[in-house]
């Protein structure tokens, strides 16, 4: 009984990491085409939680672009991530095209531009 006791406090105790205020300060984003629909992006924020808001500052980027060319979609090629003193930069490579492309990694660049606003993640 008093196990359970504790197990209970300790779930109503102290602030989990998932609910610590998430305060991110975006960095900028540099965009460079490097052969036809195919784009590079890179991306620095501090304040990350972990790669996965690199991720998806620079799948933002990517939306926003697409939208700025007159493209509809993307599909992520591959991002590395890497944090150095707080610091967290991402490079992220997508292609950009007008029809649905094949793969796993697709984005609808329009539904993703409108997500981004809502969460406050700027974007190109």
């Amino acid at each position: 009984m008093a196990f359970l006791a504790i197990g209970a406090l300790t779930a109503c105790g102290a602030p989990q990491a998932d609910q610590d205020p998430y305060n991110p300060a975006y960095q900028g984003v540099e965009t460079h085409l490097l052969d036809g629909d195919l784009v590079n992006f890179r991306v620095a924020m501090k304040g990350a939680r972990a790669s996965r808001d690199v991720d998806a500052y620079a799948e933002c980027a990517a939306a926003q672009y697409a939208l700025i060319r007159g493209y509809g979609f993307a599909r992520h090629v591959r991002t590395n991530v890497y944090e150095e003193g707080g610091l967290w930069r991402g490079d992220a490579v997508y292609t950009i095209s007008a029809a649905l492309p094949r793969g796993l990694k697709t984005i609808d660049a329009e539904v993703t531009a409108m997500a981004c606003a809502e969460n406050g993640i700027p974007m190109v």
